[in-house]
């Protein structure tokens, strides 16, 4: 039995009773580990609590990894490095196409998918003090912060933003990191793909009064 198979009869029994407990385990891994993302952002804190429940309901050791996000999590997956990683659905079709931007050209078909995680809402956060309440606010040359390079963030934000005509200069790093960089000053937007709660601009608005624009 591999993993995968193991882990499909976990999610199973959150619906039905529990058989998977009945099993014979003998040739079940002693551990997994499932690739998230930076601190701050949602993958981080959805994968620990996945991973965690998991571990739970299958009595095997299981946690989660930071990683660059989406795109490596394709890559480590696909080349045996995790067993497990969470994506969205625009970078994988590009990892599996081969056009991801950390391996151009490789194929990262040797992976499949689990279930469905959740619907990912497109925002843009600043300061409230920035004066920057819509998208054509954004001053020229401001500094926007995408997330790690290759997040479902830094994959499409920045074209989005060239196409709506804002000139900017591109920041990746954690999204722990970025949100300390909007409040201390040093970059002026914060553009996130990320599920609703995001850890980093719940920590914002607990230090500092915020904007959260939406895209409609």
């Amino acid at each position: 039995m591999t993993l995968k198979t193991i882990l499909a009869a976990a999610v199973a029994t959150t619906v039905i009773a529990s058989p998977a407990m009945a099993q014979d385990k003998s040739d079940w891994p002693d551990n997994f580990t499932v690739g998230t993302a930076s601190q701050g952002g949602t993958y981080f804190a959805y994968g620990s609590g996945w991973a965690n429940y998991m571990s739970e309901v299958l009595g095997i050791s299981g946690g989660a990894e930071i990683t660059g996000g989406p795109m490596q999590n394709m890559a480590l997956v696909h080349t045996g490095d995790l067993k497990f990683g969470l994506t969205t659905m625009g970078p994988a079709r590009e990892s599996m196409e081969g056009n991801s931007p950390l391996a151009p050209g490789m194929k990262m078909d040797n992976v499949c998918a689990m279930f469905p995680m959740y619907q990912t809402p497109f925002s843009i956060t600043t300061l409230s003090s920035s004066g920057i309440d819509t998208i054509s606010d954004i001053p020229d040359g401001a500094t926007i912060g995408f997330g790690p390079a290759g997040s479902t963030s830094d994959t499409y934000f920045p074209r989005m933003m060239e196409t709506l005509g804002v000139d900017f200069e591109r920041r990746n790093g954690s999204w722990s990191d970025l949100g300390g960089q909007l409040q201390d000053g040093l970059i002026d937007v914060i553009a996130f793909a990320a599920g609703i709660p995001i850890p980093a601009v719940s920590q914002l608005e607990v230090q500092t009064d915020v904007n959260i624009i939406g895209m409609n």
